[in-house]
C-alpha cells in the first residue's frame, strides 16, 4: 500500500508523522510526505497515485484540512482518507464534516499499520481499532473504541526522519533538530490536551500514559541522526525532561561522552531541584524553560491544575540563572477566573524570576478539555470551534469584558519583562484599544530580537562566532529579510496562486526554523 501524508510547512519537522511512517514501513508498505505551499501538488499526488492519503489536523485548521481533502478527492477518488491529530481525536465527528473515509484517536502507530494491512488484503475494516469510518454511500459512522496504549517506546524503533527530510529538504539541512524521550505526562493540567488524551480517550492511569523512552535508545536515534544530516544543536520536546531522577542521571552521564552537542530542554518546576540543574550543566544544557503560566494561585492551581507554588517556580529559575543557563519562561494571559491584576502579576512574577526568554500565549479553551467546560461554567461565552484562532498568541476565543486588556498585555509582556522600568505604565497602555497595532509591531520586533540573542547562543555553543552572530547583527539581517518578503507579498502575492512553490514561502520558514515562539510546545 502507498501512503501520501499532505501537510503544510511547519516552522519544525513533524515527529508524528515520522513515528507513523517508521510503523508503516515496518509493517511492509511505502510512505511519503507533501507539504503545502506547492505549485504542482495535485499533480504530484496523481503521479505517486497514492492509496491512502492522511492528514494531521489541529483546532483552527481543521476547516482549511477539510478543504484541502476535497480537492485531493477530485483528482485520487479511490484513495482511502484518513485525518488524525488533535482535532480528530477530540472531535471525532469530523469525519462526517471533513467528509473522510476515517478518524484515527489518538496514538495511530499499530493502529495504522493494521488499517493497511486490511485494506491490502481486501478484509473488512470497520472494526479496527482507534478509528471511525464512514461509510461513503450511506453517511453512516462506525464508532471503534482505543486499544491499550503502547507501553514500551523502545518498541516502536526509532521516528523515520527519511519521510520528512526527502520530501522538504529544509528540514533535513537545519542543524537544530527536534527530540522526545517520553510520552503522556502525570500532571493534570486543565488547559492541556494530556488530561483529555489520558482520562477521556484512553481511560488510562498515570502509570500506563506517562512513558519513557531508554537512555540508550534515545541516544542511538541522535548518533544515526548525526551520521546521516547536519545536526549541531538537539532541542528536546519533552513537556518535563526531568520526570524521573535516575533517568535524568543515567541520561546526563552517557550524553556528553556519547553525543556532546549542547541542548534544551522543558523542566517541571515541582519536580526541579539544584542537582537537576547541576546535571544538566555538565551536560551541555544552555536553555532550560520552566513554565510559570500564572502568578495568581488561585488561576495556576485551582484553574489550570499545576499544582505548583511561587516557592517552587522561583527557585527553579534561580537555580537555572545560577548556572549560567539561558531562562526561558512559559505563560499564559486570559485564564478564566483572573483579574487583570493578576495578569498583570504574571508579568512581575517573570520579572523577579530574571526570565531571558519569557514566553506568553493567550489560553484557548480547546474540545473535550476541561478548561473549556470551566469556561463555561464560570459564564463566559466562547466562540464556536470553527471560529477558532489558527494562532493561539493572537487572540483569545473567549469574549472578555477585557479582552482587548488582555491581548495588549501579551504584546507588551517580553518587552516589558526585559525591561521592568516600563511596569509603571503598563496598566495604562494596555488600556489603549488604538495601541494595539503599535504594540504588535513592537511585540513581533522585539520577539525577533530575542531570537536572535537565541541564535547567538546556539552558535557560541557549538563553538561559532563573529560579527554574523552578534545579536543586533542577526536581527537586522532577519528584519532586512521578513521585510523584503512582507513588500513582496503585499504588492505581488495577490497575483500568485496560493499554492504555487514561491521562494518566498520558503525563506521566512527558514527564518521560523528555531523561533521558539512556534516550537515551545509539541503539536
Amino acid at each position: 500500500m502507498k501512503v501520501l501524508f499532505i501537510n503544510e510547512y511547519l516552522p519544525q519537522e513533524m515527529l508524528g508523522i515520522m513515528w507513523l511512517s517508521r510503523a508503516i514501513k515496518d509493517a511492509g508498505h511505502e510512505c511519503k510526505a507533501l507539504f503545502i505551499p506547492d505549485k504542482e501538488w495535485l499533480d504530484k499526488i496523481v503521479e505517486y497515485d497514492p492509496d491512502v492519503v492522511c492528514y494531521s489536523v489541529t483546532t483552527g485548521m481543521h476547516l482549511y484540512f477539510a478543504d484541502i481533502h476535497r480537492r485531493v478527492k477530485q483528482v485520487v477518488p479511490n484513495a482511502f482518507t484518513v485525518a488524525g491529530g488533535p482535532h480528530p481525536t477530540f472531535s471525532p465527528e469530523y469525519v462526517e464534516q471533513g467528509e473522510f473515509d476515517a478518524i484515527c484517536r489518538g496514538e495511530g502507530e499499530f493502529a495504522m499499520a493494521e488499517l493497511l494491512n486490511k485494506l491490502e488484503k481486501g478484509e473488512d475494516v470497520k472494526e479496527t481499532l482507534n478509528f471511525w469510518f464512514r461509510d461513503r454511500e450511506t453517511g453512516e459512522v462506525t464508532r471503534n473504541c482505543q486499544r491499550p496504549l503502547v507501553q514500551d517506546l523502545d518498541e516502536l524503533g526509532h521516528p523515520d526522519r527519511d519521510v520528512i527530510y526527502e520530501a522538504g529538504a529544509i528540514y533535513a539541512d537545519s542543524d537544530r533538530k527536534v527530540f522526545v524521550t517520553q510520552r503522556g505526562c502525570p500532571m493534570n493540567c486543565s488547559f492541556c490536551f494530556h488530561h483529555a488524551w489520558k482520562k477521556k480517550v484512553y481511560d488510562a492511569k498515570n502509570k500506563e500514559y506517562t512513558r519513557k523512552r531508554s537512555v540508550d535508545h534515545v541516544i542511538a536515534e541522535i548518533k544515526a541522526v548525526q551520521a546521516k544530516y547536519p545536526l549541531k544543536f538537539v532541542h528536546f520536546l519533552d513537556d518535563i525532561f526531568n520526570l524521573r531522577n535516575d533517568w535524568l542521571e543515567e541520561f546526563c552521564e552517557k550524553y556528553p561522552k556519547e553525543v556532546g552537542l549542547p541542548f534544551d530542554v522543558i523542566l517541571m518546576a515541582n519536580m526541579t531541584s539544584e542537582r537537576h540543574i547541576d546535571l544538566l550543566k555538565q551536560a551541555g544544557c544552555v536553555y532550560a524553560r520552566i513554565a510559570i503560566e500564572a502568578a495568581s494561585d488561585y488561576v495556576r492551581n485551582a484553574v489550570f491544575r499545576k499544582n505548583t507554588t511561587r516557592q517552587q517556580l522561583t527557585d527553579a529559575a534561580g537555580w537555572i540563572k545560577s548556572k549560567g543557563i539561558r531562562l526561558g519562561t512559559l505563560n499564559m494571559l486570559g485564564g478564566p477566573g483572573g483579574t487583570m491584576e493578576d495578569e498583570l502579576d504574571t508579568l512581575r512574577l517573570n520579572i523577579e524570576c530574571k526570565a531571558d526568554h519569557p514566553l506568553v500565549s493567550i489560553m484557548q479553551p480547546y474540545p473535550e478539555f476541561d478548561i473549556a467546560d470551566m469556561t463555561k461554567d464560570m459564564g463566559y461565552a466562547v466562540a464556536g470551534y470553527d471560529d477558532f484562532p489558527e494562532k493561539f498568541n493572537r487572540t483569545s476565543s473567549i469574549e472578555f469584558e477585557n479582552k482587548h486588556q488582555i491581548e495588549n498585555l501579551h504584546k507588551l509582556f517580553p518587552i516589558v519583562t526585559r525591561f521592568p522600568w516600563m511596569m509603571p505604565v503598563v496598566p495604562t497602555l494596555i488600556k489603549q484599544r488604538w495601541l494595539a497595532k503599535p504594540m504588535l509591531i513592537s511585540y513581533m520586533l522585539f520577539s525577533e530580537y530575542m531570537v536572535a540573542e537565541q541564535a547567538k547562543l546556539y552558535a557560541n555553543a557549538q563553538g561559532l562566532g563573529g560579527p554574523r552572530y552578534w545579536a543586533p547583527v542577526d536581527f537586522v539581517r532577519r528584519l532586512a529579510t521578513k521585510g523584503v518578503l512582507r513588500v513582496y507579498e503585499n504588492f505581488f502575492a495577490r497575483f500568485v496562486d496560493r499554492f504555487s512553490k514561491r521562494g518566498d514561502s520558503q525563506a521566512a520558514l527558514k527564518l521560523q526554523m528555531g523561533d521558539e515562539r512556534v516550537i515551545a510546545h509539541m503539536d
